[in-house]
């Protein structure tokens, strides 16, 4: 079955940082990477973020 895309740019724990060697970070699970975080989340543990919560509000 495949995974949920999740755009790490419509999450509110996303963040962009001052680091060249790990641009993004994620404040849910507390991480700096130079991938998506989301993909990093998935990688490691075979499932899509389960953290994502929309800028939007409404966690979609």
């Amino acid at each position: 079955m495949p995974e949920k895309k999740i755009n790490c740019f419509q999450c509110q724990h996303f963040y962009t940082t001052w680091e060249p060697a790990h641009p993004r970070g994620c404040k849910g699970y507390g991480f700096k990477t130079k991938a998506m975080p989301s993909l990093i989340v998935l990688r490691s543990s075979g499932e899509s973020c389960l953290k994502f919560t929309s800028k939007a509000g409404n966690g979609k």
